[in-house]
């Protein structure tokens, strides 16, 4: 036996951990080949589910590399040749049925900014699932990608937190749904901190917070706010404030507009879109009403969701360009299967999210 039958062997294992198939295809077994190729794809769309299949991947990875041992092996014995072809079609096959997966079921993202924290954190990459929320739709608590409505070329990724026809109203922060206050706990508020990033310098730089967990239906995960939050809560218990938060929403001064792109103000107004503006809803009269009253619902238009940063003092969301058409959703996210933050890899953060 030649010294080209053990590296053919040696060929087999090492490009069917990347490629399953590989090996098949190389000494010709198309049926094989075909197997283990759509094994992987229905591992790719398992992935769907939930982020853990991602498992599944990897074991038919492994999986095929020991089987190409066993059929590389057993065909260096026979004296069967090589097939080019096979071994070019094993290469091939995996393409289109990798793009088809990320096209219509699974797509990976990597978060750019902290305004998902302390959920994400820069550097984490996500999968999302763009199948099931087309006959199961979206709902409060869920986080999605999907094109921004004033820039449709820019995906973002934030939490539902109303869905058409809820209201909702933000009031010396706290976040009301349909009339009725988010369960909001304080679990943070002295050593709260991340790390955050200056594109333009390349720094890192700490920010101080003070950190929630909230709850939406069965939805419970952790929310930032500035620093501050505490203690101005505190003083809200001993005596109402002659005026609200910064962060109010909507807002009360000025024209009475509900956000939209075509007049959201950190930005050029966009006429093209196919966002709907919403409608602002008087709850209780500006006169009788205190500060951290309810006062003006922003009622969420057909066919839209309305969705928040976790990071709330760092995120640009619906609170100044509206709510989202149902159309630019991508997809739902499902879970961190990698992460490259600040410093190194970060497999602990691997798993699913809230």
């Amino acid at each position: 036996m030649g010294t080209e039958w053990p590296l053919r062997a040696l060929f087999g294992v090492v490009f069917s951990l990347g490629c399953p198939g590989f090996a098949a295809g190389l000494v010709g077994r198309y049926g094989l080949m075909l197997a283990w190729t759509a094994a992987l794809g229905v591992a790719l769309l398992a992935c769907a589910l939930s982020i853990w299949c991602l498992v599944l991947v990897f074991a038919v990875c492994i999986a095929a590399a020991i089987h190409a041992y066993a059929i590389v092996r057993a065909a260096n014995r026979d004296g069967e040749p090589s097939s080019a072809l096979g071994a070019i079609a094993a290469f091939v096959l995996p393409i289109p049925i990798a793009l088809f997966v990320r096209a219509t079921a699974v797509e990976a993202f990597r978060l750019p900014s902290t305004a998902m924290a302390p959920t994400f954190q820069i550097g984490d990459h996500v999968f999302v699932d763009k199948l099931t929320p087309h006959w199961r739709g979206v709902a409060p608590g869920q986080i999605i990608v999907f094109r921004q409505p004033c820039e449709p070329d820019r995906d973002y990724i934030k939490r539902v937190v109303a869905t058409e026809g809820q209201s909702v109203e933000i009031r010396c922060n706290v976040l009301y749904v349909d009339g009725k206050r988010l369960d909001s706990q304080l679990v943070d508020g002295e050593r709260c901190s991340y790390d955050d990033h200056d594109e333009s310098s390349g720094t890192w730089y700490p920010r101080m917070c003070s950190e929630y967990v909230e709850r939406i239906g069965d939805h419970s995960y952790h929310t930032y706010h500035d620093a501050d939050r505490p203690l101005r809560d505190e003083e809200l218990a001993k005596a109402p404030p002659r005026r609200g938060d910064n962060k109010d929403f909507p807002v009360l001064e000025g024209p009475l507009a509900p956000p939209s792109c075509r007049t959201q103000f950190d930005g050029p107004p966009s006429m093209a879109t196919r966002q709907a503006p919403g409608e602002l809803v008087e709850a209780k009269p500006g006169m009788t009403a205190t500060p951290c009253d309810q006062q003006l619902h922003y009622v969420v238009p057909s066919g839209h969701v309305f969705v928040l940063g976790d990071n709330r003092p760092n995120s640009n969301d619906s609170r100044y360009w509206g709510s989202v058409p149902l159309a630019n959703i991508k997809g739902r996210v499902i879970g961190i299967w990698y992460s490259d933050g600040k410093s190194e890899s970060h497999w602990s953060r691997v798993g699913s999210v809230d």
